[in-house]
């Protein structure tokens, strides 16, 4: 068998908690990380969305003050996320040439950008903070958490929207398999809660507007479902050759058994389902699986009226309808780059603990729905081998299908 590529450490910050063990309690217990946005810019610029999932624990109470001053929001997150990871794998001594960072970004350092605009027009040129480049460029994220540990075998920032976390840990795993490194700290983070984003979003009828039930909002496969809920955060996973993982001892928590990434050349917002469905089946292809060999599916399902309901049908159509489905989004809100790499960790956790978490705030599913959606409480998964599928479908038709194995 050819050497695998195995995950050893985890990382979370994210509207659910701080850390990876409390966000998982919460998920497993159905609640919701969504809330009314206490800042005054809600109602300084009449924002029209006055909710999102904000960080359980404000990065600024986890990292010093010059961490907080010369980075932005995003490249926070990431740096948080991605301390936990490394401390979890074990903060391994290995050649630093065999060593990368592959940590993806939506949006990037939208906070600061924003910021400094606001600066010039408000003070002139020269009240604009000489670190206003190395704080909003998209990769700054990646190369902080670079530095943090000392990787040089690359660092890395895809940017695909939502697909971007997914990709990420795609692209960590293709590092590895080319020879290019041992180990790879991959994922993805944003910090999207800025109100013109916020209002760009709602333009587009793309988010919720449910202002008087914030935490019932986000509600995938409902018929009631009116967009999707903004959130913030970072997921980093810790990926390891596993003759390296196995040789220094470490503890793994599964395989990346499987990626598939495609694009749909269609359109620039809707979903095309036969990208995702190319995407899901390229995946599959990779793994050696078989589709009965599927337990459960974290969906990308973000709780648009499009969006669920595609998604759904390729589910149903490349695995048919054994696999049970989960809606992590309903609890957590819509991390846009970050979504795919928490809900990879969701996925992980999924296969450990062999507890798929649940979907809430469906209390109409579609008529119509095929999928077997776990609701409001957990599900068992059996005992065995088993594997599960992560989606992460962006804006610009960017698929990307991850499958986890548990060994």
């Amino acid at each position: 068998m050819t050497d695998q590529v195995v995950i050893t450490g985890l990382g979370v910050t994210s509207p659910l908690g701080g850390d990876v063990a409390s966000t998982w309690e919460a998920a497993l217990a159905a609640r919701s990380g969504i809330n009314v946005l206490e800042h005054e810019w809600v109602e300084k610029y009449d924002a029209p969305v006055r909710f999102a999932g904000e960080l359980a624990v404000p990065a600024a109470e986890v990292l010093s003050v010059p961490e907080t001053r010369r980075m932005d929001p995003s490249a926070q997150f990431a740096v948080v996320a991605a301390r936990q990871a490394w401390a979890d794998t074990g903060s391994p001594e290995i050649d630093p040439n065999r060593l990368g960072t592959v940590v993806a970004s939506g949006i990037g350092g939208v906070w600061t950008l924003l910021s400094q605009w606001d600066n010039y027009k408000e003070k002139g040129p020269r009240r604009v903070s000489p670190l206003t480049v190395p704080m909003l460029m998209p990769n700054a994220p990646s190369a902080q958490v670079s530095m943090l540990v000392g990787a040089r075998a690359g660092a890395h920032t895809p940017v695909s929207a939502c697909a971007s976390g997914a990709e990420a840990i795609g692209y960590g795993t293709q590092m590895i398999l080319s020879g290019r490194a041992d180990i790879v700290l991959a994922g993805g983070t944003e910090a999207p809660i800025h109100p013109l984003p916020l209002a760009a979003f709602a333009r587009m009828q793309a988010l919720s507007t449910r202002n008087d039930d914030p935490q019932g909002a986000s509600r995938p496969y409902d018929v009631t479902r009116d967009g999707f809920v903004m959130g913030e955060g970072a997921g980093i996973v810790v990926l390891e050759r596993e003759s390296h993982a196995r040789a220094r001892g470490a503890t793994i928590y599964g395989r990346i058994a499987g990626f598939g990434i495609t694009s749909d050349a269609a359109d620039i917002a809707a979903p095309a389902a036969e990208g995702q469905e190319r995407a899901m089946r390229a995946a599959l292809a990779e793994s050696g699986l078989d589709a009965s060999d599927i337990v459960h599916v974290n969906a990308h399902a973000t709780s648009t009226p499009v969006g669920d309901m595609g998604e759904a049908g390729v589910i149903t159509t490349v695995l048919g309808e054994g696999p049970v489905v989960s809606a992590t989004t309903s609890m957590t809100g819509h991390l846009l780059g970050g979504a795919g790499a928490l809900e990879t960790i969701f996925t992980v956790l999924a296969l450990r603990d062999r507890k798929a978490p649940p979907t809430i705030n469906v209390t109409q599913p579609e008529p119509d729905l095929t999928i077997d959606l776990v609701r409001d409480t957990p599900r068992d998964l059996p005992e065995g081998d088993i594997a599960a599928f992560n989606n992460g479908f962006g804006f610009g038709g960017h698929n990307a299908s991850l499958i986890v194995a548990s060994r």
